[in-house]
């Protein structure tokens, strides 16, 4: 494309023209016969360059007339009109022949636009030859008349001119034809043109960002719609809709930054050094652009020949090309003047244009800090605060940037000021930096010192001189500054002492009025839950009283019992329990009381149950019916009949949350709103009570959202009298024997005194044992052997063998008492050893937790051979007294330490029993104990009187594991304990009578034993379990025989407790005799401990302890029957000499 001129005139004609020669080339070429051209890839060409041609046409007419002007057509002609100044020669090339024909001259209007002269123009009559093909050119031949442009404006300017009216009618009368017609008034310039005003806005409302998002920047921005896009991103930050902040990024980047290629200073290009400006009269004219530079070089030679005489032809060439290979070919401008020619690599061309040498174009436009005069810079000197204004650099300066003295005065001036304060000696300026900041700093705030720093030549040196402590007063007025900035920094650092002081005690008014709100809010809060409490409470004793009222209808009706086995112990007790969630899910067996057909139950787990754990359970549940009748064929369905339901606290709490504090189930049970609202829907309509573990507070909550009753006491009743100094008060009030000892000691010297007069009453006692009051399960206990280490020991036991029957005596005792009393602290630091080491390490952390909490002091039995029992008992809510159950412990750890049961108990007459644990239901129920619950007892045989002791040593008013058990004993045989004379009686089917033939002697079937002994426990642990499931254990345990006859009702059953880690569980034992029992029990636990362990891998278990404590049950056994056996011997033999006599 050719650069334009902007003068509308010249260019109109020059693109006219190059239209119809255009044109007439294209008719040319098309009539040729016998040629080998490209018609269609010049048509093309020719088409594009009337499209490009077209465009940029309507661009210049548009910019510079400010008019739309329509080209006529390429097919229009019109008469050519001559003028006699401003020639242009124009030309053609043949593509064919490689020569250049002259078309003719061409003039141009200058003077007028309506001037009616004669014009010639010599055109190039351009021919072709039929035959031969050879161009046929004519320069000889005159064409009269005007272009067509020129005949367009001329019509133009008529039709001004016969419009009167016009604006341009005036105007170009007598510019043209020197006409001065007079002013008349336009009349309709005074009528008022009737007008409607239409009043709004054209622009359709842009969407800006809401007010509550101005305020509140986290709220969710509006989105972007795709016209708001399209605005720009400037419009959206100012509408709001981009924050100000915001890094953005754009896809792609509108800059792309590339390696620039350095060239060697020393080697001079030529390439990039402008081409040679000449200044003409003003005009700017661009009738010789080519249209394309890529001619030969003969070419261009002959083209610069041909051009008038005194020309300098201006080859205006395009942007430059790669070539195929890669390469960047060199151009060379030449002037005619030298007479040297540029050279280009050629291709064809359609058309060229010559520029007169009177009409060069102008320079660029340019200021004076432009071009090739901002590579020399303008430095000046400001010395003691002074510009050196008479200098020639200065002068230089001055001149150079007079357009813009105003702002670069203003920076001179912070200049000046700021080497004055600092008494710099001499700065060294960069004027052209300084120009540059001053366009910056025109009009925005003032500089800062390292903006005025940047025009500094010497920085680092003025720098150095501004940042020296103390410059700033060097300067004048400089004692005044110094004075003002040391009263400056004394108030500052006065007000700010205030302020500090202020601030702090704002602090602590704010912290009293926070602490004194918050203390007010807690009361609040704590009063109210107080009176939660207290209501809760009322209602559970309200509900008791009905239920008491109510219980023998209740009992003997449909109903739905729920079991809640929570350990609602104290939580500094639950944090020392380890696995504490099986530790609450070891009564499974609780779901046995389905085997009363009104009762229905929902048991709480505090575990997940898996499938494996249900499918286990309903198959268990299921031999109801064939327990009944002894066909193992009649199993039933009874999973209607129970449901198990796991808090959804259970699983909601985090884990961290729950290690660290250990809530009782009783607590997940009321933080869990859905299961809940779930119990509520199960038992709505039907008459429900809740069966508790060790009751708590979260107990009765939840008893008073479902509004059932609880068979159970208090929770702080039951707290209390669950306590070892609480069991010891009740059992002195029933009157029961109890060891020897004190109650409520909380302090040491208390503990010492009473143990030297426990020591002195009875010396017979040689180990004395120290107990928790809020332990539970033998965690509490540590013991201390006086007779071992108290040097008087043995000069006592003298002294009450001496006294005989008056040792008890207060003044008998007086001396021995003085003397042990000095030495049992000694003795009680040095030999006391806690019974459970991982809790109790020491005997100062004993000691510590035993002075907190409080403790009893206790006999241990003087005896090698003691035995302890449990008895568990119910008191209903009427107040009948039943004892369920009563077996004798089996440990494995310790000797304090309740592992198991051997059911029923056979250590102690039954009448000794019950009496005791009769006296002690009754001293239960008098303070309002209700419910299930356990004592412990230990007999022994005395060592003077040669009689068996029964002493109570500890109370629980829970349901225990033992009861849990004993209802899966009931379950799965149908029988029931017989509390009068202490044995487990079973029911059996009845068998149908079968017709007997008549023998000749008569056999004697003998008859099956309607007594069971069972061996229970819920605390078998071995780790190897954890890696065997329970589908592969079964297997293990029937390969073995493990199992359980539901004929004979003799076997092993198993209670599975945790579903996922499978390493604790509970196991029971039945069988016909007791002895068969225990080995059956202790066989079981061999042959699993040796199927599920491996000599490198025997695990943690407790099996090993059990197995030892059962052969040593056994042997006492064995002996007691073979000392029975003699008794009945020689009672026989005696009877049968008395009858021989």
């Amino acid at each position: 494309m050719p650069m334009m001129d902007s003068r509308p005139e010249e260019v109109g004609h020059i693109l006219v023209k190059v239209q119809e020669d255009l044109n007439q080339l294209r008719d040319k070429l098309l009539h040729q016969k016998g040629s080998s051209i490209d018609l269609t890839a010049l048509q093309n060409a020719i088409e594009k360059t009337q499209d490009g041609i077209r465009d940029r046409t309507e661009l210049v007419v548009n910019q510079m007339n400010n008019q739309i002007l329509t080209l006529p057509s390429l097919d229009s002609t019109g008469p050519l009109q001559q003028q006699n100044d401003n020639m242009a020669i124009e030309t053609t090339w043949d593509l064919r022949t490689d020569t250049r024909g002259d078309l003719g001259v061409r003039r141009t209007n200058r003077i007028g636009l309506l001037e009616s002269r004669d014009m010639s123009i010599r055109p190039n009559q351009v021919g072709l030859h039929k035959n031969s093909g050879k161009k046929v050119s004519s320069k000889s031949g005159q064409m009269a008349g005007v272009t067509p442009g020129q005949h367009t404006q001329q019509n133009f300017q008529h039709k001004i001119v016969k419009n009167p009216y016009n604006a341009q009618n005036r105007t170009l009368l007598q510019d043209s034809y020197d006409i001065q017609l007079p002013l008349i008034p336009d009349k309709s310039a005074n009528r008022q043109a009737q007008i409607k005003v239409i009043t709004g806005s054209n622009v359709e409302p842009l969407a800006r960002l809401p007010a509550a998002n101005r305020k509140d920047a986290s709220l969710v921005p509006p989105p972007i719609s795709e016209d708001d896009a399209k605005k720009g991103i400037l419009s959206l930050i100012e509408r709001g809709l981009i924050p100000p902040a915001a890094e953005l990024t754009l896809e792609p980047p509108p800059v792309r930054h590339n390696l620039a290629q350095l060239h060697d200073p020393s080697v001079r290009d030529e390439r990039g050094k402008p081409p040679p400006l000449a200044i003409t009269d003003g005009h700017f004219n661009t009738t010789g652009v080519i249209l394309d530079s890529n001619l030969p070089p003969d070419t261009r030679q002959n083209m610069s020949q041909q051009s008038p005489v005194g020309s300098t032809p201006s080859l205006i060439t395009p942007t430059k090309m790669a070539s195929p290979k890669g390469k960047r070919e060199k151009r060379k401008t030449t002037s005619a003047g030298s007479g040297k020619t540029g050279k280009k690599a050629p291709h064809p061309s359609l058309k060229t244009y010559e520029m007169p040498f009177n009409l060069q174009p102008l320079p660029p436009p340019t200021t004076p800090a432009s071009g090739e005069f901002k590579s020399s810079s303008h430095r000046f000197a400001i010395q003691h605060g002074k510009t050196r204004d008479q200098s020639h650099e200065y002068q230089a300066f001055k001149q150079h940037y007079c357009l813009s003295w105003g702002g670069i005065v203003s920076m001179l001036k912070h200049l000046e000021k700021l080497m004055t304060n600092y008494a710099v000696p001499i700065a060294f300026i960069n004027g052209d930096r300084l120009a540059d900041l001053s366009l910056e700093f025109e009009l925005e705030h003032n500089p800062t010192v390292d903006d005025l720093l940047t025009v500094v030549v010497n920085r680092e040196d003025v720098e150095a001189v501004i940042k020296r402590p103390g410059r700033r007063f060097m300067g004048p007025n400089g004692d005044h500054i110094a004075a003002t900035k040391v009263q400056s920094l004394y108030r500052m650092y006065r007000d700010r002492k205030d302020y500090l002081s202020y601030r702090q005690r704002k602090w602590a008014a704010g912290v009293i009025v926070i602490s004194w709100i918050m203390s007010v809010k807690m009361s609040k809060i704590k009063n109210g839950l107080k009176q939660t409490r207290m209501d809760q409470l009322e209602g559970f004793r309200r509900r008791s009283k009905t239920f008491a009222q109510q219980w023998d209808r209740i009992k003997h009706s449909r109903r739905v019992i729920i079991h809640l086995p929570s350990l609602g112990y104290s939580q500094k007790i639950r944090d020392t329990i380890q696995h504490f969630p099986i530790r609450q899910n070891t009564q499974m067996a609780r779901l046995c009381d389905i085997k009363d057909p009104n009762v229905d139950v929902i048991y709480i787990s505090p575990l997940p149950v898996s499938e494996e754990k249900l499918q286990y359970y309903s198959k268990l549940l299921g031999l109801r019916a064939a327990i009944d009748t002894g066909n193992v064929e009649d199993q039933g369905d009874v999973s209607s009949k129970y449901k198990i339901i796991v808090p959804d606290g259970v699983t909601s709490f985090p884990k961290k949350f729950y290690r660290a504090h250990r809530m009782c189930l009783g607590s997940h049970l009321w933080y869990s709103p859905q299961t809940l609202r779930r119990l509520k829907n199960l038992i709505r309509g039907r008459d429900a009570y809740i069966v508790p573990g060790v009751p708590h507070k979260d107990d009765v909550a939840v008893a008073d959202y479902l509004g059932v009753p609880m068979l159970s006491p208090e929770p702080d009743i039951a707290q209390l009298y669950s306590t070892k100094s609480g069991c010891k008060r009740i059992f002195a009030s029933a009157g029961v024997k109890a060891p020897p000892g004190e109650y409520d000691v909380y302090s040491l010297p208390q503990l010492n005194e009473c143990l030297a007069q426990l020591v002195t009453e009875h010396l017979e006692v040689k180990r004395w044992l120290f107990k928790l009051d809020d332990e539970f399960d033998g965690r509490g206990i540590a013991y201390c052997d006086i007779a071992d280490h108290l040097p008087s020991y043995a000069w006592a036991c003298k002294e009450a063998a001496r006294y005989g029957d008056k040792w008890s005596k207060k003044w008998a005792q007086e001396a021995a008492g003085i003397k042990i009393h000095s030495e049992i602290a000694e003795v009680v630091k040095n030999h006391s050893t806690p019974c459970n080491k991982t809790l109790y390490p020491t005997w100062e952390k004993y000691l510590e937790a035993f002075l907190s909490l409080g403790g009893v002091i206790e006999a241990c039995p003087p005896s090698e051979s003691v035995t302890a029992l449990t008895v568990d008992m119910l008191i209903e809510p009427n107040g009948k007294i039943s004892i369920i159950n009563c077996g004798d412990q089996i440990h494995a750890e310790s000797p304090f330490n309740c592992w198991g049961l051997s059911v029923p108990q056979s250590s102690v007459e039954p009448d000794i029993v019950n009496e005791a644990c009769l006296r002690i239901a009754d001293a239960c129920k008098t303070r309002g104990v209700i419910g299930y619950f356990s004592i412990d007892f230990v007999t022994f045989i005395d060592g003077k009187t040669m009689d068996q002791l029964l002493w109570a040593v500890d109370l629980n008013l829970s349901y225990g594991d033992s009861t849990a058990m004993s209802q899966l004993m009931d379950f799965t045989t149908n029988g029931h304990f017989d509390s009068t004379n202490h044995i487990y009686e079973i029911n059996r089917p009845k068998k149908e009578e079968k017709k007997r033939k008549r023998r000749w002697r008569p056999e004697e079937e003998e008859e099956p034993q309607n007594t069971r002994f069972a061996v229970m426990s819920t605390r078998l642990l071995h780790t190897n379990l954890a890696v065997v499931h329970y589908s592969v254990f079964f297997q293990m345990c029937r390969a073995h025989g493990i199992g359980y006859d539901i004929k004979e009702k003799q076997g092993t059953l198993f209670t599975l407790i945790d579903s996922f880690n499978r390493d604790n569980m509970g196991m029971i034992t039945l069988g016909d005799n007791l002895q068969g029992t225990l080995a059956t029990f202790a066989r079981n636990l061999s042959v699993i401990h040796q199927e599920i362990s491996a000599p490198n891998m025997q695990g943690e278990t407790n099996f090993k302890y059990v197995i030892e404590d059962i052969e040593g049950i056994l042997g006492t056994t064995i002996q007691n029957d073979e000392a029975l056996t003699n008794k009945d011997d020689a009672e026989n033999d005696s009877n049968i000499d008395g009858s021989t006599k």
